[in-house]
C-alpha cells in the first residue's frame, strides 16, 4: 500500500527542491494526491502524510477505520484526529523553521494552510504541479493495475450492450453496469451516459428518459481497481442503425490516435479535429461541442494534460491516456469512441480489447 518507487522519486524531488517537509494532503473530492504516496481507500473526509528528507513518514487519518490501514503502509506513527487541524499539530509540533511543501494545497482549507505556516513558521509552497508531473509517467505496478481497469471497463461495456434495451431508463441501466463492475472487484465508477439523438449535445449523470428504438447510447465508463482508474468510451443504436448514424460513425473512425513519444499533444488533438475539419465539420470540434480530446488516467479519472490543440507538452513513454475524438455532429448528435492508451518507445497499445464499432442492442 505504500507506493515504494514513487516515496523514493519524491524523496529525490525533496532533496532537489530544498524541502524539509513535504506534506501529502487528500480529502474525499481528491483522494489521489494522498494515495500517490500512501495508496489506502481512506474512509475519513481527510487524510495527510508527511514525507521527511530522511524518507521517514507519519501520517494523521479522520476516521478510526483507517488507522489500521494507513498505519500498515506507513510504517511510522499514524494518528487519528477527527478534527484534521488536531492532526496537524500532532504531525508539525516539532517541525518549526522548516521548509514546507504541501501535494493537494489547492485543496486545502485555508485555515488548515494557515495552521501549517503557525506550527512551521514558514509559509508552505506547492509541490502539486511537481508531483503531478512524476505521475505523469507510471510505474510497471501502476501500469499493471491498469491494465487489470482497463480488462474491467471492457467486460462492463459488455455487460452494457447485454442489458440495454427499449423501454428501459438510463438510470436502470447505469445501475445495472455499476452494480456488475462493482461485483467485480471496482472500488468506483465515474459513468456518464446520454441517449436520443440529433438533440443529444453531451453527456452527463443518467436521467429517468426511456430508451427508444433509433437512439443512440453514449458512456464513458471508468472503473477503478486499488486507486487507478482506465476508461472506455462506446455508442450503442437502440435497433438498427439508420444512414446518419452509420456516416457519423466513418467520420469518427478516422479520428486515429496519433499517439507516441516525443510527439506534443497539441498535435494529438490536431490529428483527431482534422479528420472533422475535412468531412466540413470544423465547427463541431471547438468547445461548444467538445470538451476534450483525451486526457492523462491514473489515480484521478482526469488527469493531465489534457489532449488539446493549444495545449503543449512532450508525450514520454509509460504514459497512460484516454483519446477520444467524442463530439456533437449534426446527423447523428453526440457520439463517444476512446481507449485507454499506454505509451510504448515506439507508439502506443490500447489495453482496451473492445471491439471500436458502432454497437447495437
Amino acid at each position: 500500500m505504500l507506493n515504494q518507487e514513487r516515496h523514493e522519486q519524491f524523496v529525490s524531488l525533496m532533496a532537489e527542491r530544498g524541502w524539509d517537509l513535504l506534506l501529502f494532503y487528500g480529502d474525499n473530492w481528491r483522494k489521489d494526491h494522498f494515495r500517490c504516496l500512501v495508496n489506502v481507500n481512506f474512509q475519513g473526509p481527510q487524510a495527510a502524510a508527511v514525507l521527511l528528507r530522511s524518507g521517514e513518514m507519519r501520517a494523521v487519518v479522520t476516521d478510526p477505520w483507517d488507522l489500521e490501514p494507513v498505519a500498515a503502509a506507513v510504517k511510522g506513527t499514524v494518528t487519528v484526529a477527527l478534527q484534521l487541524g488536531e492532526g496537524l499539530r500532532s504531525l508539525l509540533t516539532n517541525e518549526r523553521a522548516a521548509v514546507v511543501a504541501i501535494n493537494g494545497l489547492e485543496h486545502m482549507e485555508a485555515r488548515h494552510a494557515r495552521l501549517v505556516r503557525e506550527l512551521t513558521q514558514s509559509t508552505p509552497v506547492s509541490a502539486t504541479l511537481d508531483i503531478e508531473e512524476i505521475r505523469r509517467v507510471k510505474t510497471p505496478t501502476e501500469i499493471e493495475w491498469i491494465r487489470k481497469a482497463s480488462a474491467l471497463a471492457d467486460r462492463g461495456y459488455e455487460q452494457f450492450v447485454k442489458v440495454c434495451e427499449p423501454g428501459m431508463t438510463e438510470f436502470e441501466l447505469v445501475a445495472e453496469v455499476e452494480s456488475f463492475i462493482k461485483a467485480h472487484g471496482a472500488e468506483d465508477n465515474f459513468m456518464l451516459v446520454a441517449s436520443g439523438g440529433t438533440e443529444v449535445t453531451g453527456m452527463k449523470p443518467p436521467t429517468a428518459r426511456k430508451f427508444q428504438v433509433g437512439d443512440s447510447v453514449t458512456t464513458e465508463l471508468t472503473p477503478q481497481l486499488n486507486g487507478y482508474y482506465a476508461q472506455i468510451c462506446r455508442t450503442l443504436v437502440v435497433g438498427e442503425p439508420n444512414e446518419q448514424q452509420r456516416r457519423a460513425y466513418s467520420i469518427f473512425s478516422e479520428a486515429q490516435d496519433f499517439l507516441r513519444p516525443g510527439v506534443d499533444i497539441s498535435d494529438v488533438a490536431k490529428v483527431q479535429n482534422d479528420v472533422f475539419r475535412k468531412h466540413g465539420f470544423g465547427e463541431y470540434t471547438g468547445p461548444q461541442y467538445t470538451r476534450v480530446r483525451g486526457h492523462n488516467l491514473g489515480l484521478y479519472p482526469d488527469e493531465l494534460p489534457h489532449v488539446l490543440e493549444n495545449v503543449h507538452y512532450v508525450v514520454k513513454p509509460d504514459m497512460v491516456l484516454i483519446a477520444h475524438p467524442n463530439t456533437y455532429l449534426p446527423l447523428s448528435g453526440y457520439m463517444v469512441f476512446g481507449d485507454t492508451l499506454l505509451v510504448t518507445q515506439t507508439g502506443c497499445v490500447s489495453l482496451s480489447n473492445t471491439e471500436k464499432k458502432l454497437f447495437q442492442s
